[in-house]
């Protein structure tokens, strides 16, 4: 096993919207694509696509990328900018989601459903006015720039940006505060959804080069790409797994609004959707997926980025690698800390395998 250390170059990933995804991989997209200097690829499946920062990365070094995410919300940054090359949204009409138009029939699921839960009643009416305003959009391309918008803005409103607390009184009570931000919180949806469809429409480049944008799980995606990058969900080292569904449940039932109903898990105070067991978050059944995934793509060259102190180990996960492949390289990243993580002695690293 070797290790060594590498720095970044900001010119891959210049332009990507900012996100308050958990994990993402933004800081690090340029040091990951550094990493895989000397190697010959051109298509690439970012398997576990998230915030998509990585896939983005790729796409502006000239290569083929395919963006995938099991998450029906994730895969909206993948159309609006991995796969779309030239379709913008104009921000006037980016303003006007939420606006109510004569004679077009509204539900009320989201304000009927989730008062006093994440956002107050009238960002509830917004945002089923939203959904179906973007629906009414011909282009795919622009749908999805919108939703991607939608969904940053409700993160941007919510403390922690996370959906995992019935918890709007953060923001509502009249009390000193010490912690977030209460002036974005309270920022209208309009406001913040024309701030992010400017930064997603600055992002769309055509380099050229075809990509595109699927949601599957990552094992029935068709192996055959020059290089397949993994970012799975991570297990720290007391086994407690990140449940990106559970996380953003909200965003995802956004994106699934006519199922919703049925999705809801109604015992649960903050309306969660109902679970769905991942056997990423799970620290019996992740190693068995590892080494599925890495069996399905040997023909590939294998990138795969975790953290030294997770479950399964940097050992394990080497050890899996040259199962399939003659060659597998660990390189440790700088000591990097997730946004809300007390964490302060785990680093990234990436495991480069080729033949």
């Amino acid at each position: 096993m070797t290790t060594t250390k590498t720095t970044a170059s900001p010119d891959v990933i210049a332009g990507f919207p900012r996100t308050r995804y958990q994990g993402s991989k933004r800081k690090l997209a340029a040091s990951i694509l550094r990493c895989l200097d000397g190697i010959q690829y051109h298509t690439v499946l970012d398997a576990f696509g998230g915030s998509g920062a990585v896939a983005y990365a790729f796409k502006r070094a000239g290569k083929a990328v395919t963006y995938n995410d099991c998450l029906t919300f994730n895969q909206q940054i993948g159309i609006a900018i991995i796969e779309n090359d030239t379709v913008m949204l104009d921000i006037p009409a980016a303003r006007r989601l939420g606006d109510r138009v004569e004679g077009i029939h509204y539900p009320s699921f989201i304000e009927d459903t989730f008062e006093d839960v994440y956002f107050t009643r009238e960002e509830n009416r917004w945002l089923d006015a939203a959904v179906v305003n973007i629906r009414r959009m011909s282009c795919r391309y622009q749908r999805a720039i919108a939703r991607f918008a939608v969904c940053q803005a409700a993160m941007a409103k919510r403390p922690y940006n996370l959906f995992h607390r019935r918890n709007l009184y953060m923001r509502t009570s009249d009390v000193p505060r010490t912690f977030g931000n209460k002036a974005t919180w309270d920022r209208p949806f309009e406001d913040h959804v024309a701030t992010v469809t400017a930064e997603a429409c600055a992002a769309v480049t055509d380099t050229g080069v075809r990509c595109r944008a699927t949601c599957q799980d990552a094992l029935s995606t068709e192996p055959d790409f020059d290089l397949v990058y993994i970012d799975t969900p991570y297990i720290n080292k007391s086994g407690t797994g990140v449940d990106y569904r559970d996380f953003y449940h909200f965003l995802e039932g956004l994106l699934r609004y006519d199922m919703w109903p049925t999705l809801i898990d109604r015992k649960s105070k903050h309306l969660r959707l109902q679970r769905e067991p991942s056997p990423w978050t799970h620290t019996e059944q992740c190693g068995s997926r590892f080494r599925e995934l890495f069996d399905r793509f040997r023909d590939s060259t294998l990138a795969v980025s975790y953290r030294s102190d997770g479950i399964p180990s940097i050992e394990e996960l080497s050890r899996w690698l040259r199962d399939v492949k003659r060659h597998v390289r660990v390189i440790e990243g700088d000591q990097y800390q997730y946004a809300l993580s007390k964490n302060r002695a785990s680093r990234e690293v990436l495991l480069v395998a080729t033949d």
